[in-house]
């Protein structure tokens, strides 16, 4: 499981659902760290959905997500993420999200609290199902 200083990878108890808790200014490392571990995931299964529960008012440092493996991670979950679902998310993100999500093959859900967005995902049917 992923843990940097920032991500700490967590157990959803939902199956190929990989929650992140983000606790701080996510740095290009970290984002690298995440995206390293997401392609494995995007190795290993079909379809999977994300969820990242943010407990900082802070967002990502300015080209956080620069990295090579950040890029690819990003290309590959357009094919690869089902459900991209964040809890908490600082200022206007949650926002941002949903737009996005109406925009790209993806759906994008923001959620108030991480209990509410579990609740929504519990409701999914399972990824690949």
């Amino acid at each position: 499981m992923l843990n940097t200083a920032t991500i700490t990878e967590f157990d959803t108890a939902l199956p190929k659902t990989y929650g992140f808790r983000i606790t701080g200014k996510v740095t290009r490392d970290d984002m690298a760290s995440m995206a390293e571990r997401m392609l494995a995931a995007f190795d290993a299964h079909d379809k999977v959905d994300m969820l990242l529960v943010f407990e900082t008012t802070e967002t990502s440092e300015t080209g956080a997500s620069l990295s090579m493996d950040a890029m690819k991670a990003q290309f590959e979950s357009l094919s690869k993420v089902r459900n991209y679902v964040v809890a908490n998310a600082p200022g206007q993100a949650g926002g941002i999200v949903e737009t996005m999500g109406k925009i790209m093959p993806v759906e994008a859900r923001a959620f108030d609290t991480e209990a509410a967005a579990l609740e929504w995902l519990r409701a999914q049917p399972a990824p690949g199902a």
